[in-house]
C-alpha cells in the first residue's frame, strides 16, 4: 500500500519509525490560538474557536487545542525534532500556522534543527470582512529544510501564494480542513515517488493530495473519529486512481 495510517499520539508513533524514512513533513498542527485573550485561547474547545454557532455541519471536536504559547512552542519543538530525524537530508518541512503563532512556529522549527526557508501564504477568498479593520483572510505555511536542497533532485518551480476556500457542506469533514487543491501543490515539494509525513493528519487531506500526486504517505491522527474518516478517504483515493494496468498487475 502506498500509505500507512496510525491512530495514536504523534510523539509515540514517530518514535517508532526509522531514521530517514520520509522526504517531506507537511502538517497542520493545532494552532492553540483563536481568541483575543489567553483565557479564550486556552479554555475553549477547537469547535468553539473555529466554527460559528450557526454552522450546519456537526463536526467532531479534537484535542490538543488548549496549550498556552510556551507549552505549544515546547511541544512543537519536541515533535519537529523527532520529524527531523525521520526526514532524509535535503528533505523539507511545511507547517501551517496563523498570524498569532507565526513567530512561535518559526522559533520552534529552527530550535528543532531545521533550516528555515520562508513563509508561504494561503489566501481564503470567502473570509468574513471586518468593519474598520483589515480582513484576516490568510493563514501561513512556514517551510524549512534539513540542510541544503538539491534542486536537481526535484526540479519544480512552486508558487509562494495559494488561493482556495475551505471545503464546505458535505465536503467539509474536519473543523480545520484544508483544501485538497492547495495540498496537491504543496506535496510537490516532495520528489515524485517520495514519502510525505503528516503527524496531525485530521481527515486525511494531505494524504489524499500525496496519493493523487504520486507520492506515498504516512499519517498519524490522535482522534479516533478523524482517523476513521482519513482511512476511508485514503482508501477511496487509491480506488479512484487505480489504472487498468494496476488492476491487471495485481491480478
Amino acid at each position: 500500500m502506498p500509505f500507512s495510517l496510525h491512530q495514536g499520539d504523534a510523539l509515540a508513533v514517530l518514535s517508532g519509525l526509522p531514521d530517514g524514512c520520509v522526504d517531506s513533513v507537511i502538517t497542520d498542527p493545532p494552532y492553540n490560538s483563536g481568541g483575543r485573550t489567553a483565557k479564550e485561547r486556552t479554555t475553549r474547545s477547537a469547535k468553539q474557536k473555529y466554527t460559528s454557532a450557526d454552522a450546519k455541519n456537526d463536526l467532531a471536536d479534537f484535542t490538543g487545542e488548549n496549550m498556552d504559547q510556551r507549552s505549544y512552542a515546547f511541544w512543537l519543538t519536541q515533535i519537529m525534532t523527532e520529524a527531523h530525524r525521520l526526514t532524509k537530508t535535503g528533505g523539507t518541512a511545511l507547517l501551517f500556522t496563523d498570524w498569532r503563532q507565526l513567530p512561535t512556529t518559526t522559533d520552534a522549527i529552527q530550535a528543532a534543527g531545521w533550516l528555515w526557508r520562508g513563509v508561504l501564504a494561503w489566501h481564503k477568498p470567502q473570509a468574513r470582512p471586518q468593519k474598520g479593520r483589515f480582513t484576516q483572510n490568510c493563514e501561513f505555511i512556514v517551510w524549512a529544510s534539513k540542510g541544503p536542497i538539491d534542486g536537481s533532485r526535484n526540479p519544480v518551480y512552486l508558487p509562494g501564494m495559494y488561493s482556495a476556500s475551505q471545503p464546505s457542506g458535505a465536503q467539509r469533514r474536519h473543523i480545520t480542513q484544508k483544501p485538497v487543491e492547495v495540498m496537491r501543490e504543496l506535496v510537490k515539494i516532495s520528489p515524485e515517488g517520495g514519502t510525505v509525513l503528516d503527524f496531525c493528519a485530521g481527515s486525511g487531506s494531505t494524504g489524499v493530495a500525496a496519493l493523487l500526486e504520486g507520492r506515498d504517505f504516512i499519517g498519524v491522527e490522535k482522534t479516533e473519529h478523524y482517523a476513521s474518516i482519513a482511512a476511508d478517504r485514503l482508501t477511496e483515493t487509491i480506488r479512484e486512481t487505480l489504472t487498468q494496468d494496476d488492476v491487471d498487475l495485481s491480478g
